[in-house]
This record gives C-alpha cells, sequence and structure tokens, in this order.
C-alpha cells in the first residue's frame, strides 16, 4: 500500500496484510488486516504509531514518499501492542533524535516489550504538541483496550487518531470506509472486532466515547478503513453494544459433558434446586450445542455450574472450550461450581473447580462428584450443593 492522503498534511503511511487470518492467536480474520499509522507534516512532522515489525520497510517506503524519513520530528504511541510498536526500536536506529509520546503505562509496556529504554515524554490528560501551525491534544483513554491506550486529537483538521478503538481486521486497500466494496462483510467484522476486543471492557467503552470530541470529522483507527462516513453510525453502534441490557431477575447456566447420563442426571437436580429458587436456568450439553451458544450463556449468567465426566482422568476438550471461552475480566460478583459423575479416577470436577476459581469467580471449597450412577441421595446433596453456589453471589 502507497501513502495515502487523508487531508493536507495528514497522510496514512501504514502497510496491509491480507494474507493473516488469525490475529492474537484467538480472533480469525478471514479478510486480513492493516497496520495503520499516520504522518501529519508541517513545521514539525509527527508518526502516529509503528506498525508489525516485519512490515517495516514497506512502513518507511510510504513515510519516504511524503518526506524524508530523517524530517520525521516526533513519534506518538497511542497503544503500544506490539503490532504497533513492533518498529519502534528499528525507527529509532534510523532515527536516532526521534522523540516518542505516550502515556506512563505506554512508556511502561514499551520498554518491557522493547527490552530497552526511550527518549520518551510522558503525556497526560489536557497536554499538547505544538507542530507550529497545528497543536495536537493528548486524551487518556485506558482500557482501550490496554492501561495505555489515549487517543490523539487534531483539532484543526478535525481529525482524532482513536489506535483500536473503533477499529475492524478488515484488509481495505483505499482505506477510506467511503470506498469498501462488501459493505455487509465490514459491518459483520466490526461487530466481530468489537466482541474481541472491547467487549469485556464495556464500561470503559462507554467512558472513551464520551471523550470522543464531537466534532471531530474523521477517525484514523489503527486497523481498517479510516472512518468519515460511518463515524457517527459507529459511534452509537458501540454505543449500543456496551450498553448493559437489563435482566429481570438471576440467572443460572448449566454446560456439562455426559458419557452415560449420569452427570447430566447431576445436571438436573441442580437446576431444578435453581429453579426452586427463582432463579432462571439453562442447561446445555456440549456434545449437542455449538460452543458458541455454551459460551454465550457461561457469560450472561450470574451463577455457572459446569459438569463433566473424566476421561482419561482429564475433562474432555469440549468442556475445556467453553471454559477458555469465558470473558475473565467480568467474573466479579459472580458464582461458579464445578460436578460430575464418574467411573475409575474422577480428576475432572476437581480440575474444573481450579479453574473457575483461577477466572475469579466466587466458588466453594470443593467440587461436588459421585461414582457412576448417582443415588437419590446424590441427587439431593446435588441440589444442596447448586443452592450453596448461589448463596455464594454478591
Amino acid at each position: 500500500m502507497s501513502a495515502i492522503a487523508l487531508k493536507e498534511g495528514v497522510w496514512s503511511v501504514g502497510v496491509l496484510n491480507p494474507s493473516l487470518r488469525v490475529f492474537d492467536i484467538v480472533m480469525e480474520s478471514k479478510y486480513g488486516t492493516s497496520y495503520n499509522a499516520y504522518l501529519l507534516t508541517g513545521e514539525k512532522n509527527v508518526l502516529i504509531e509503528t506498525v508489525h515489525t516485519d512490515y517495516f520497510e514497506e512502513y518507511v517506503e510510504n513515510i519516504e514518499q511524503v518526506i524524508p524519513l530523517e524530517r520525521v520530528d516526533y513519534l506518538i504511541m497511542n497503544h503500544n501492542e506490539p503490532d504497533h510498536s513492533g518498529s519502534v526500536s528499528k525507527l529509532l536506529e534510523r532515527c536516532p533524535d526521534l522523540k516518542i509520546f505516550c502515556t506512563a503505562a505506554g512508556k511502561k509496556h514499551l520498554e518491557d516489550i522493547t527490552n530497552r529504554t526511550f527518549p520518551v515524554q510522558v503525556v497526560k490528560a489536557g497536554d499538547t504538541l505544538d507542530l507550529g501551525g497545528k497543536t495536537l491534544e493528548f486524551i487518556p483513554a485506558p482500557m482501550l483496550h490496554w492501561a495505555d491506550s489515549m487517543f490523539t486529537w487534531d483539532p484543526a483538521d478535525k481529525v482524532v487518531f482513536t489506535c483500536d478503538f473503533l477499529g475492524a481486521h478488515f484488509c481495505e486497500p483505499t482505506m477510506l470506509d467511503s470506498k469498501i466494496h462488501d459493505k455487509a462483510a465490514y459491518a459483520g467484522e466490526r461487530h466481530f472486532y468489537y466482541q474481541c476486543i472491547f467487549g469485556p471492557f464495556a464500561s470503559y467503552v462507554q467512558a472513551g466515547l464520551s471523550k470522543l470530541p464531537a466534532e471531530a470529522e474523521m477517525a484514523c483507527t489503527s486497523h481498517g478503513p479510516v472512518l468519515t462516513e460511518t463515524l457517527e453510525e459507529c459511534k452509537a453502534l458501540y454505543r449500543q453494544w456496551s450498553t448493559p441490557v437489563p435482566k429481570e431477575g438471576k440467572t443460572a447456566a448449566i454446560i456439562y459433558a455426559s458419557a452415560y447420563g449420569c452427570t447430566r442426571a447431576l445436571a438436573q437436580a441442580a437446576a431444578e434446586a435453581l429453579e426452586e429458587m427463582g432463579i432462571r436456568t439453562v442447561q446445555h450439553d456440549v456434545t449437542m450445542e455449538s460452543l458458541d451458544a455454551c459460551a454465550a450463556i457461561a457469560n450472561e449468567a450470574d451463577v455457572v455450574l459446569v459438569g463433566s465426566a473424566t476421561i482419561n482422568r482429564d475433562v474432555p476438550k469440549a468442556v475445556w472450550d467453553v471454559l477458555g471461552s469465558i470473558d475473565a475480566i467480568n467474573t466479579k460478583g459472580r458464582a461458579a461450581g464445578a460436578f460430575g459423575a464418574y467411573g475409575w479416577s474422577g480428576e475432572a470436577p476437581g480440575m474444573l473447580q481450579t479453574r473457575l476459581g483461577q477466572l475469579k469467580f466466587a466458588t466453594p471449597a470443593e467440587a461436588f462428584r459421585v461414582l457412576f450412577t448417582p443415588t437419590q441421595s446424590d441427587l439431593d446433596a446435588m441440589k444442596d450443593y447448586a443452592r450453596s453456589v448461589a448463596a455464594l453471589l454478591k
């Protein structure tokens, strides 16, 4: 991708990665992605972010289509995850006098990632940078989606640089939302990106939206198209997606795997007990329901009970996959427990109990398990166990 003029003196100098299919291990990126970076030119020249280290040479080529690299005065790092900061060290080798601006958390992350110190100016809310002819303002926006995140505001051009916020993994050569060919595909990827990156940080999304300058006409994100025509639409969608949906009463999710129906019987007993307490309960057998469906109810419920048979001294993969899909950021105040029937060794419930504790659910001291077919006494005890888990709700 070549340098693209966005406004007078505002350039996109990032690179495309159309072949990427998995981002950060857990995100599918079926339309590739872009590592966006920007160059503002004038009396002083400033870069906003770098790119993934594998694309440094393309990044430099794009910059030098506009100005010689040695004429860059400043580098602003809105966020320092390696897909943004990966080329900082290489850039400083070419521009040793470059001054970097980032938040205090950004300075720490940048130095921890690169294992070196930098000529960093730490900025806070309200700090500005005079470029001669225009002044940039720094707007810290922590937890969008790292502690170091911030926006950079260019009031003269009415452009806000939002880093990951409002972005998408969508490889679009023109870099403008007005030129997207498959708008439905982009809309789907924008929502998926929000769910994966910002879904766990809904309250911070609300705060971030309130910090975006209302007069901004363009949002330069760090992945996907620059937003002009769809900026207000995207902000409205983020507001909608991050607004909590009111719930009527408490809810419970019971997710289980049962080889011969014994663990299923325990799940049904637990559901009866929770329903009797007035807790609306949904049961999902992982062999019958999709991972997405199981993860969805686990992430929405106030009480989570996970049951499993033990197979080869372990929890079946389908159950582990559900626990791996639980949002570990928002478990505070929620309760969880583990249960299962077993035949030989019975390790699975204890393994699940340990993991639920690691996810910071409130949990009872022990998991619940029975040998083979549960008796009526076992089913009654399972009901008591379910009640004890529900009692841990805050």
